[in-house]
């Protein structure tokens, strides 16, 4: 064995050495993020409700990130001041390594999730499941709205709540009755019919715009209390400062788990793309212009939005400007929590913008416009997949109504 060989085996040694010490220390890292944050919040949330309310347990937050700067992945909009690359500046690790780290958390059984969104928190208010949200019918749930309890002197109709039904707060508002203490709930519209001997108000905790503020929390309550006393009805409130507090909380979990993946298709040649032409390939491949000034791919059994495709520019697509403009590319999006099967939509979105990027003689790029070959793609892929685990193991399944009311607005 000659000089050279037996260096190039001792090099060889001291990177693999490496890698393995630099794993370890941030295994070690992260354990001990995820350690601090579950013991930091256990059991505040519960001694501070109201104990004549449905009964939430205590929240915490796992330290999952969201994307960083060159990473394939827009904005997140939970995150204030972003530059738009979609960076933190916290110190949180790239995604996919702490997604893959916890990964293993999970298979050990040292990863525990937040305990507010575990099945057994759900009480006699009832939960949304995302398992079943195709067969069960819209419910209050605990977990991710502040409900208020309206016990009238006597059973009333929807039309009596009209104050509390047309009511804007900024903040999704949602009114359920049932006709008796262990009859299922039924949603509430103003032309429902029919008499309810109980009546519970829900207002969303967080979403893409933020946590409900303690304000917001407190006009919440006076619009009810407001409302309860004309009916006359008794009712059953939280206390405001703990509402606000798993407001705040439940906005920390979602904004660690909001994960959107981009895979642009770009000229790199300086060339551009008219956009009738743009228009053309995305109709003809599936895609619906729509009034947000991008084309959505729509599940025609569902009717479900599973990716979009946006200008690569600031400006929105609409009719006249694809007639008359061009664009040097277009950015597919797909919007992990949002959607029903993310690896496989994301497999499918691949799909797609490779053949785009065929028919457009144009080339896959990031964020930061480096080409995305096949390693890269399934590198992205890791990432959807692990986001989505992540989702379920706090039980927020992806495209169920509480993972969409937690990531809309």
């Amino acid at each position: 064995m000659t000089s050279l060989q037996l260096g190039l085996i001792a090099v060889g040694a001291v990177l693999v050495g490496g890698v393995i010490a630099y794993n370890w220390l941030q295994e070690r890292r992260v354990r001990r993020r995820i350690r601090e944050a579950f013991s930091s919040r256990a059991g505040s949330a519960d001694a501070a409700r109201d104990p004549a309310l449905p009964a939430a347990a205590a929240r915490v937050e796992p330290s999952l990130p969201s994307a960083r700067a060159g990473d394939p992945v827009p904005e997140n909009p939970r995150r204030a001041g972003g530059d738009g690359a979609g960076q933190d500046n916290d110190g949180y690790e790239p995604p996919l390594e702490v997604h893959a780290r916890i990964a293993s958390e999970m298979a050990a059984g040292e990863f525990t999730p937040p305990a507010a969104l575990r099945p057994e928190s759900a009480s006699a208010v009832g939960s949304a499941r995302g398992a079943a949200h195709e067969r069960i019918p819209p419910q209050p749930d605990p977990d991710i709205e502040c409900i208020l309890i309206l016990q009238p002197a006597r059973p009333i109709a929807a039309g009596a709540l009209a104050a509390g039904l047309h009511a804007r707060l900024g903040r999704p508002l949602r009114w359920f009755g049932r006709r008796g203490p262990d009859l299922p709930w039924q949603l509430l519209k103003s032309d429902t019919v029919g008499e309810f001997a109980e009546v519970a108000a829900c207002l969303l905790l967080a979403n893409r715009a933020g946590a409900a503020t303690a304000p917001l929390l407190e006009a919440f309550v006076r619009a009810v209390t407001d409302l309860a006393a004309a009916l006359p009805a008794a009712l059953l409130a939280p206390d405001v400062a703990a509402e606000a507090a798993r407001a705040e909380a439940l906005d920390r979990i979602c904004a660690d788990l909001d994960v959107q993946i981009g895979i642009t298709v770009l000229k790199t040649d300086g060339a551009m793309i008219a956009g009738t032409r743009l228009r053309g390939i995305a109709e003809a491949s599936g895609f619906r212009l729509t009034d947000d000034g991008r084309f959505d791919w729509v599940q025609e059994e569902t009717g479900s939005v599973l990716y979009a495709l946006q200008n690569y520019r600031s400006e929105p697509f609409t009719v006249d400007t694809l007639r008359v403009t061009s664009t040097p590319g277009a950015v597919f999006l797909l919007d992990v929590p949002r959607v029903a099967e993310p690896v496989r939509v994301y497999d499918q979105m691949k799909l797609g913008a490779k053949r785009m990027a065929q028919t457009l003689g144009a080339t896959l790029v990031d964020d930061n416009r480096r080409a995305l070959d096949d390693a890269a793609l399934n590198t992205i892929r890791e990432q959807v997949r692990s986001t989505a685990a992540a989702l379920r193991e706090v039980h927020i399944d992806p495209g169920s109504p509480r993972a969409l009311a937690l990531f809309g607005g």
